[in-house]
This record gives structure tokens, sequence and C-alpha cells, in this order.
């Protein structure tokens, strides 16, 4: 198991650091930016080939990657010929660019793995009845166990996601459904309430249901590419969205940061998901690609979103921002970093339920 979690979390941190650090490279390369290196990991150099003025590496440590432009650093010194392909050298757009770039082509990548997926085809419920809460709205029209429902005010159905949107859009009008039960297709009619319940990040919210859970029955869908397409922006805009508003609830308090994973936690997850098939890893894969591109985008200095704030700011005053006072940020902006990677590690850590391990966080936690 181990050994299938490490293969796997190599797998999947190499190729979405790939993605994200060949974004970068191609918008330097098409901004006619010098690339002096080009590599996977950090720390000492297992390999490398250069080739042109790029050298490409593979690092010793498989926790991320960069790529070094020509002209990166206002120490550099540069001959009159290569000032013009250098980084700091080039309009703020050009900049940006470059920048937005690694974030962008994480995003890209979900787009296309989602696609692939839902071309080749994902497991989903079925709009079958699994249960019904006695006394519940559904209860008292006479739906039972094991019905199937068919079509909702005249919409066929067969996807308990499409049932539960239904439901949700209704806003406490009634809904007519169809339904097959024994091979006899009947049709009731049934108000949602307006209940109680928990949403996915544990907080009480009211939602109209009509008091049925799915069944365990799934369906294998496959859709064509222009159908896979729509539906892998659905599913890249819904984890975006959920991305960004976990971050908010976390700051907010309403998540325990303790939630918070670091490389051991997703390592188990790939693990476990490549134990699903091959399907599950790569779902995960888009999931992770996004919550990269996404945490890459905040306003940290040392991540891709602090370097676009300033360069955003130095667009809008007309001058760059002083070096001193960028000097500073990032030095903050690495203390941020190095303390959300430490409390991951120690939240993995603690994860693994290992005795001493333990004792020593509850300690540091006093």
């Amino acid at each position: 198991m181990i050994g299938v979690s490490i293969l796997s979390v190599i797998i999947l941190l190499g190729v979405l650091i790939f993605v994200h650090e060949l974004g970068h490279f191609l918008a330097a390369k098409y901004s006619g930016v010098g690339v002096l290196k080009f590599s996977l990991g950090f720390g000492p150099k297992i390999i490398g080939r250069k080739r042109g003025e790029t050298e490409y590496l593979l690092s010793l440590i498989p926790l991320g990657g960069y790529v070094k432009l020509l002209g990166e650093s206002p120490d550099d010194q540069l001959s009159e010929e290569d000032e013009k392909r250098s980084f700091l050298k080039q309009p703020v757009w050009k900049r940006i660019l470059i920048v937005a770039a690694g974030p962008l082509f994480n995003i890209f990548f979900a787009i296309l793995l989602f696609t692939l997926i839902y071309m080749t085809g994902v497991p989903v419920l079925s709009a079958k009845v699994g249960g019904v809460e006695k006394g519940s709205v559904a209860y008292q029209a006479g739906i039972l166990k094991d019905d199937q429902i068919l079509a909702v005010n005249g919409k066929a159905i067969s996807q308990w996601e499409e049932l539960a949107e239904a439901i949700g859009k209704s806003r406490g009008k009634p809904l007519k459904l169809k339904i097959e039960r024994n091979r006899t297709v009947l049709e009731v009619t049934l108000v949602p309430q307006l209940m109680k319940a928990k949403n996915i990040f544990e907080e009480n919210v009211e939602k109209y249901r009509i008091g049925i859970s799915a069944s365990s029955y799934i369906l294998f869908e496959r859709k064509g590419p222009i159908g896979a397409f729509w539906m892998s922006l659905k599913q890249t805009w819904t984890i975006s969205k959920l991305t960004l508003v976990g971050i908010v609830k976390m700051i907010e308090g309403v998540i325990s940061p303790k939630n918070l994973g670091g490389p051991i936690l997703i390592a188990q997850i790939a693990g476990a998901q490549v134990k699903e098939g091959i399907t599950p890893f790569l779902m995960f894969m888009g999931l992770l690609s996004i919550n990269l591109a996404i945490l890459n985008l905040l306003p940290i200095p040392v991540l891709d979103g602090g370097h676009l704030l300033f360069f955003i700011v130095e667009a809008i005053i007309g001058r760059e921002i002083n070096l001193h006072w960028r000097e500073i940020a990032q030095q903050v902006g690495l203390v941020i970093l190095i303390l959300l990677m430490a409390f991951a590690f120690a939240m993995d850590i603690g994860r693994l339920n290992i005795g001493f391990i333990n004792d020593l966080l509850k300690m540091i936690g006093r």
C-alpha cells in the first residue's frame, strides 16, 4: 500500500508540476523571453540536459518545480542583446501573461482531463429511490423504496443529480413525478418542503426536500465530445467555487484548519484512488490541478498571485513598486508559506496516529 501511495503521488505531483511549469515556459518562449532552466523538483540535480540556452532538470525534492528566466533578478548582469530578452525588461502585460500561464495551464489541464473522463464514461447514481422518510412529503404521496423516477414535470431524468436539482429549483411549487414500479408507470404530485440540512461545510442551511434517499444502483454515463466538454466546464467551475469558498470559510473559522492536508494526505488519497481504478485517480488529479491553480493565484508574495498583484499595481500606477518593499513582501510571503506547509505536514503526521509524534503535537498545542 505504501509503495503504491508513493508511486502514485510522484506521478500525480510530477504531472501537475510539469503542466504548471510548462505554462510559464511556453508563455515565456511566446513572449520572446529567454529560459535558462526548466526543473521538475527542487534541490540537487539528479539528471539534466541542456538544449540551446535551456537546461532541463530533474531535481531531488519532488514537491514543486521552477522555470528560471533570463533577467529574472535585478542583479543579473546581462549583455545589451540579452537585455531585450530579459523578463524584467518586458512590458507589464507580458510579465502578467507569463506568470498567469502556470495556473491557467492547470485549469486547462483539468478541463481536458474531465472531458476525456466524461467521453470515456463515469459512474453516476440513478434516480432510483433507496429509502423514504416516514411522514415525509414523499411518504404521504405514496412513493416507495425501489421506485424509479422517470420524469419531473414532463422532463425525462435518469440520474439522482437531475432529481435533486429539480427539487432544489422548485422553490416549493408542486412537482409532478412519473414513477415506474413493478413495470407499471404511475404519476404522483407533491410539494417539496423547506427543511434544515447540512451543507458540504457542515453549516446549517435550508433546502427543499421531499424525504427520499438514493439507492446504490449505478448508471454508466458516457457523453459525446461537446457534451463532455460542457460537463468538464461545469465540473471545473464547481470545484473552483468550492475551493474558494472553502478558503474563505477557513479564514472565517467555519472550517477547522485541521482539514488542511499536505503531501502525506495527498499520497494516501492518490494511493486509494489508484486502487479504485484509473478514472477515480484522474478525477482526483483534475481536482488537485484546480486546487493548485487557485492556491497559486492567492495574493501571497512568492506565489504566482503575489507576483501578479505587484504587476497589476505597477500597471495601475504606471511605475515599478520599490524593490525594497517587494523584497520585504517576498520574505513575509515565504514565512507564511513555510508556516502553512509545516502546519499541513503536522496535520498529516497527526492523522498517521504515531504515538510519540501525537504526544509532541499535543505538547506544542498547549
